[in-house]
């Protein structure tokens, strides 16, 4: 878990983090509080580097 987080930070990683926190800023500066379900989506995919982009969707062969 701890090398999920702390290692491969591509540029997506760092996009979908900074459309993240502008979801909660905008939800916060508007009151429109179905930006944060949006933002913890978003949030969650760089956090954790899923979804689809920079090679996310890609399964890995193990063998």
């Amino acid at each position: 878990m701890k090398n999920i987080l702390f290692t491969n930070w591509h540029a997506m990683r760092f996009i979908r983090l900074a459309f993240a926190l502008f979801l909660f800023f905008q939800a916060y500066e508007t009151q429109e509080w179905f930006l944060v379900a949006f933002g913890i989506f978003f949030l969650i995919q760089a956090i954790f580097n899923a979804g689809c982009g920079a090679n996310g969707c890609q399964i890995t062969n193990k063998y």
